[in-house]
Order: C-alpha cells, then sequence, then structure tokens
C-alpha cells in the first residue's frame, strides 16, 4: 500500500499470539463475568422494540395494506430492486478489498459468489459469524485458504461497513440537523454534535492506521489492519452499500412525501444500528419500530407496505437467488471432480498469476 509516498511491506500473516496462562486468567474470568451485559442488553432492546411495533401497528388495517402492496407501481419496485442490485455490488468489493490487504488472489466471480450468498444468507438467517463464516470456508477452502485467513477476511470486511456508516450518519445529521430534529425530538445541535464525533471517529482512524503499520489481536490472532489506501477504498465501498440500500426503501415509500434522501439516510442508519444490537436476523422488529417511529407523520399503513416490501425485495429475493446459486455451484463443482485446493496462499491465485508487489505496482 503506498500513501503520501510511505511504501508499507507485505502484509504480515495472521499469526497466534502466545500469552502467559496467568496473565491472561484474570482478564478472561472478567470477560466471562461481564459477558451477559451485551446479551442482556441485546435482549432487552428486541422485546422492548416488538412492544413498540406492537403498538404501532395496531391502528393500522390490514385490508390497507393489502391495498398498498397491490398499489405499489412498477417503476418502484423496478428502482427498487436496481438499487439491490448495486447494493449487493458494492457488498463484494467488502470481500475483494479484505483479500488485497491480505494479498491473496482469487477471481473475482468467485469473490462475488462468496460476498453475495453469505450476505443474503446471514441478512435473512441471522447469526452472521456462523452462516457468513460457513458459507465462506465452504468457497474461499477451495481456492486454498485457510481457517485463520478467512477469519482475517471477515473482520477486515466488518471495518469496511463501519467507515461506511459512520462517514454517512455524520454527514446525514450535520447536513440534515434541523429537519431530524424535529422527527427524532431531539435539538440541532445535539445532532451536529453525533454528526461530527461520528466524523471524527473516522477520520481519527484514517490517521491511526496512515501513520504507520497497526495491528489489533483477536483472541491468539494478530491481524494487520489496512493502511490508509486500503481504508479510503474500503470507506468509500461501505458509503455505496449504505447509500443504495437505503435507496431501495426510499423508492418504496409513500409517493408525494417531502422527506428528502439525506434526511432519510440519517434516520435508516439509526435503524440499522438499532438492528444490528439487537442481534436479531436483518433487526426485524427493531429495524421497522425504529423506521415507524421516525416517519410518525406519513401514514403508517402506507409505511409498513413499504418496510414489507423492502424486506421481501432486499432480504427474500436475494437469499432464495444465493440459495440457488449455492446449490448450482456445488454441483458444478461435484460434476467438475475433485477439488483444486489453489496454489499457497498468498502467492498466486488459480489463474497462476502472482500477486504483484507494492512497490512494483504504484
Amino acid at each position: 500500500m503506498n500513501f503520501q509516498g510511505q511504501h508499507r511491506g507485505p502484509a504480515e500473516p495472521v499469526e497466534p499470539v502466545k500469552h502467559d496462562a496467568v496473565a491472561d486468567k484474570p482478564r478472561k474470568s472478567w470477560s466471562s463475568r461481564y459477558a451477559w451485559i451485551g446479551t442482556a442488553a441485546s435482549i432487552v432492546l428486541f422485546a422492548v422494540s416488538l412492544g413498540v411495533l406492537w403498538k404501532l401497528v395496531q391502528s393500522v388495517s390490514w385490508a390497507e395494506v393489502r391495498a398498498a402492496v397491490t398499489a405499489a407501481t412498477g417503476e418502484q419496485l423496478g428502482l427498487a430492486f436496481l438499487f439491490v442490485g448495486i447494493s449487493y455490488l458494492f457488498l463484494t468489493g467488502y470481500d475483494a478489498l479484505a483479500l488485497r490487504q491480505l494479498r491473496i488472489k482469487v477471481p473475482y466471480r468467485i469473490t462475488a459468489l462468496a460476498s453475495f450468498t453469505s450476505y443474503a444468507v446471514s441478512f435473512t438467517l441471522g447469526f452472521p459469524l456462523l452462516t457468513a463464516g460457513t458459507i465462506r470456508y465452504w468457497i474461499y477452502a477451495r481456492q486454498g485458504l485457510s481457517t485463520a485467513k478467512i477469519a482475517a477476511l471477515t473482520v477486515i470486511a466488518g471495518f469496511t461497513f463501519w467507515l461506511g456508516m459512520g462517514v454517512v450518519l455524520g454527514l446525514s445529521l450535520i447536513i440534515e440537523a434541523g429537519q431530524l430534529a424535529g422527527l427524532a425530538f431531539t435539538s440541532i445541535r445535539i445532532n451536529q454534535g453525533v454528526g461530527l464525533v461520528a466524523l471524527g471517529l473516522v477520520l481519527g482512524y484514517l490517521a491511526w492506521v496512515s501513520a504507520k503499520k497497526r495491528s489489533i489481536t483477536v483472541k491468539q490472532w494478530r491481524l494487520e489492519l489496512p493502511g490508509a489506501s486500503v481504508s479510503i477504498g474500503q470507506m468509500i465501498v461501505g458509503i455505496g452499500d449504505v447509500c443504495a440500500a437505503a435507496a431501495v426503501l426510499y423508492v418504496l415509500l409513500p409517493q408525494g412525501m417531502t422527506l428528502g434522501f439525506t434526511t432519510f439516510l440519517a434516520i435508516y442508519v439509526l435503524a440499522a444500528m438499532l438492528g444490528i444490537a439487537s442481534n436479531a436476523p436483518g433487526g426485524i422488529g427493531v429495524f421497522e419500530a425504529t423506521i415507524l417511529l421516525a416517519l410518525s407523520s406519513l401514514p403508517r399503513n402506507e409505511v409498513l407496505t413499504s418496510l414489507l416490501l423492502f424486506r421481501g425485495c432486499y432480504y427474500v429475493v436475494p437469499f432464495v437467488v444465493a440459495l440457488a446459486m449455492l446449490g448450482l455451484y456445488e454441483i458444478v463443482k461435484r460434476a467438475g471432480g475433485a477439488r483444486d485446493p489453489g496454489p499457497p496462499e498468498g502467492t498466486a491465485g488459480p489463474s497462476g498469476r502472482p500477486w504483484p508487489d507494492d512497490t512494483e505496482s504504484r
């Protein structure tokens, strides 16, 4: 990687870190003692959101919802599926950038398959470490990646998501602070302050990783973080994904509303973050309750219909397509005979081409 004339060497392999068992014992005891707090908070958030959602939909007529679903125009659905495709296209960039950081060459068609199917399945079923991790291992192991490398890829892809979320949330809160104050029952200064903090965290992270090589330790594994050049790429990909996903719901909302897209972006990001915190599959219940509360000025039955259509377009349809693709992939692989483990990890891809050195490619 190259940033402002400074060259970084090859990414360090993911290596186990040895710890003193005696020194680690208090840390493990502390983490196990308080681990229940995060789980309890997620359960409480999910339960409260379900209660709020139930209360909100009590006044909704399901006959009106069915009528609103049939009233959705072909243009709305066409735009929605267009943005679904754009969002999942950006999601393939999560894995591509992570593989770039790990200096592993994998054909883009394999990267796209692993990324699309893992996200489409985990978004619907939840438990991403299990569902997405299993699918990634199933596909990437055939390309010669070890379990440690696949785990590192997942961690780096997570950084891409949060960098994009942080920038979108910060900018939308600052730009639309006034209108959001009325929708979220906050003040302009609070919105601007939170937005500045979000942007400050992202910029601080970029400055931190650009100063020198940085690494994190996850349990017994040490992972080198991407430098500034790759991190900026992650930020751009993350922004594109979040904006496209938000646009799917935005085009499905009642026609004729006056809510601007940048204002809606902040609402969408907040709802998505609360959904993630709840650990519910796809943030179901929590996401809907947040959107319904924030858009309380719009007809509730029409907003609920938009949310149902959003679930179908962004979650159900890609989930079905992903299952079909995984089935076809397995049939093709079995028909092709023995598995191809690929070349030594981090040296060359199945195409046989070596991954260029940073100093030669910059």
